[in-house]
């Protein structure tokens, strides 16, 4: 029998589950964060035990912010404001969930944010709707509102490509999920825009020698021509001689294994192993397990559908999930 793991308030519109799944983060239309936690060990049920107005606009994404920093969240507003909020005590009062940091927003609304833990701090990228990549660093690690820009760049493939202002309606950016002392902070990033040259998915890879984000690969083909990008996802790595990314664009779901060694250029190999198609418009959201072996993704269709590769390397629709009236 199906049982209910939470009832979400009306007028939700994003949500996103901590590391450990024992804490879910929610975005209403009116402004609203509210945090869900299980209150009884014995029982898989969710109980809403904050709720904070955070803006006047709509939250349209929720992210958190990795554990080892703390409980906080990063929540991203349809007027393109980015505020960091974070679960506080002071003087013996209950915790409480306080605003830390806000980016303002001018002319260039921020499309997506995403954190990731590199050797020696955290690390915060944010797209733009005029196709800019920001990467901030966090300067002290119990100060979640110590933050200095590190890098601001466009999303092409080399320097000199030129091209007049872009005006972006999404981007999808996923970190590299493994960590380590030798692995180099990277991650993925795509545009939904007017200007091909940002659409197509690139990975990005910090050059620790000269103290700079270089793109080390492209996840597209050449008949591909500047494809809008809906979302990326990178899978953990467990093993894999390559990693695994899924990135969605309007033709459907491309598998990628890109290769860890670089070329004399610095460049890694890719290849698409796998196109999947099933859902009926755009996929608006993909997820992969803690083994990096099953893809979850959503979309526009209301659908569930859960994908694998089988021992030959061939990748299946593995289960579909309708929507409940």
């Amino acid at each position: 029998m199906e049982k209910s793991l939470v009832t979400l308030d009306n007028g939700t519109t994003c949500s996103s589950w901590n590391y450990n799944g024992e804490r879910l983060a929610t975005g209403s239309v009116d402004g609203t964060l509210a945090i869900f936690d299980s209150i009884d060990p014995a029982s898989s049920s969710f109980t809403c035990t904050s709720r904070s107005r955070v803006h006047g606009d709509s939250i349209v994404k929720v992210v958190w912010v990795p554990p080892e920093y703390g409980d906080a969240v990063g929540c991203i507003c349809s007027d393109g404001t980015l505020s960091l909020w974070e679960e506080v005590v002071e003087d013996a009062q209950p915790l409480q969930w306080k605003r830390c940091k806000s980016f303002g927003s001018n002319s260039n609304k921020v499309l997506d944010v995403q954190f990731g833990v590199s050797p020696t701090s955290l690390k915060m990228v944010t797209a733009y709707s005029d196709g800019l990549v920001k990467v901030y660093e966090l300067l002290d690690p119990l100060e979640l509102k110590s933050w200095q820009l590190q890098a601001e760049f466009q999303n092409a493939s080399d320097s000199v490509s030129t091209f007049g202002k872009a005006l972006c309606l999404s981007a999808s950016i996923s970190w590299n999920p493994q960590r380590g002392e030798s692995q180099q902070s990277s991650f993925v990033l795509g545009f939904h825009s007017d200007t091909p040259q940002l659409n197509p998915a690139k990975v990005w890879e910090f050059d620790q020698d000269h103290q700079r984000w270089l793109p080390v690969a492209k996840l597209a083909l050449p008949e591909d021509k500047g494809d809008k990008v809906f979302t990326t996802a990178w899978a953990p790595n467990i093993g894999r001689p390559y990693e695994v990314i899924a990135v969605a664009t309007h033709k459907g779901i491309a598998i990628w294994h890109l290769g860890l060694n670089p070329d004399l250029d610095g460049r890694l190999s890719v290849e698409r192993v796998a196109l999947l198609s099933g859902h009926d418009g755009e996929v608006w959201q993909m997820e992969w397990d803690m083994s990096g072996m099953t893809l979850a993704s959503t979309g526009g269709d209301g659908m569930v559908k859960l994908w694998q590769s089988n021992l030959n390397g061939v990748w299946h629709e593995q289960a579909a999930l309708e929507p409940t009236p």
